[in-house]
């Protein structure tokens, strides 16, 4: 497994350096550029101008995507124009706070939606399984951005049972027991939010696994030999569904990572998701394109991770 492991990631080598030649050359055809948001009626064009020429807006563009892939080797991302702070902090930074709500959400994800996807699986056409249906149904009618605002106002604004924006309450000095329940105080609610969402898929594949399932031989055979219900489903019947499910974790993960684009601005939350859209509305190009680049990687991580999990979880499967 570990040859096949090292020779994934040598073919993601050339995968993201075509990904970086697009994501350059689609940056450079955005209209406008960084600078055009510092022109005021006091700003003095020819300053304008020289900034330009000091960040090689106008070299050819090839030499500088050789320039830009180069520092991005060593870890230059270059400055972002509109925080005015280097690139890899200003993502760092917004990535740690993402990364603890995507971790929290997978959590909530799989705490809610595994249950609830074996109940309907194992009570199949009972008035339970019918309410998990149709609750399904209904968040997956919900768009993200209308669960995001209904949760904010009611929880946030009318009851206030949690922040309405930010991700840390200032009065806190990093560190300290207060500064970790402020963190979690206001992840709460926004990986709340993202972790309904997504239970829907979930639910409706366990279900359809488990209802599949109970009819096939083995769990017959099981049944025969008078083997209690209880660890039929247990040892035989959810071990099999899980697998599935098991193999789309390395993308649930890397896919929370990039940022919920939604859920980060309706909330207020200083991730990447909404870095990216505060990138796009000042034409931040250096962290727009570090930025994709970034979200690129983790989808071929993704890909990689899934099938080192599903080779984990069934000894029988090997990744090729």
């Amino acid at each position: 497994m570990w040859k096949t492991i090292i020779r994934r990631i040598l073919v993601m080598i050339p995968q993201l350096f075509v990904l970086s030649l697009l994501i350059f050359i689609m940056a450079k055809f955005m209209p406008g550029d960084p600078f055009t948001g510092l022109i005021t009626p006091e700003t003095d064009p020819a300053r304008v101008e020289e900034l330009r020429i000091k960040a090689g807006f106008y070299d050819p563009w090839y030499v500088q995507y050789v320039n830009w892939i180069g520092n991005a080797f060593q870890g230059d991302f270059g400055r972002s124009y509109t925080f005015n702070v280097p690139v890899a902090d200003l993502i760092g930074e917004r990535a740690l706070n993402t990364l603890w709500l995507s971790l929290l959400s997978v959590f909530l994800l799989y705490l809610i939606a595994i249950p609830l996807g074996v109940i309907a699986g194992r009570f199949h056409d009972s008035l339970l399984d019918k309410t998990i249906v149709l609750y399904s149904f209904i968040v997956f009618a919900i768009p993200t951005f209308v669960l995001g605002l209904i949760n904010l106002f009611f929880f946030g604004y009318e009851l206030g049972w949690f922040p309405t924006s930010g991700t840390v309450d200032i009065k806190y000095e990093s560190g300290t027991a207060g500064f970790i329940w402020s963190k979690f105080y206001h992840i709460l609610l926004p990986a709340i939010t993202y972790a309904l969402l997504a239970t829907t898929g979930i639910i409706q594949y366990l279900r359809s696994e488990i209802i599949d399932s109970k009819s096939l031989d083995y769990v017959r055979t099981a049944k025969s030999k008078g083997i209690p219900i209880n660890k039929v489903y247990s040892r035989h019947i959810l071990r099999n569904s899980l697998l599935p499910i098991a193999a789309f974790l390395g993308f649930t993960i890397t896919g929370l990572l990039t940022g919920s684009i939604f859920i980060e601005t309706i909330f207020g939350y200083h991730g990447m998701g909404q870095l990216f859209i505060h990138a796009i509305n000042g034409r931040d190009y250096s962290v727009i394109t570090a930025l994709v680049m970034l979200f690129g990687f983790l989808t071929l991580l993704g890909s990689l991770l899934s099938d080192i999990i599903m080779s984990i979880v069934d000894p029988r499967i090997r990744i090729d």
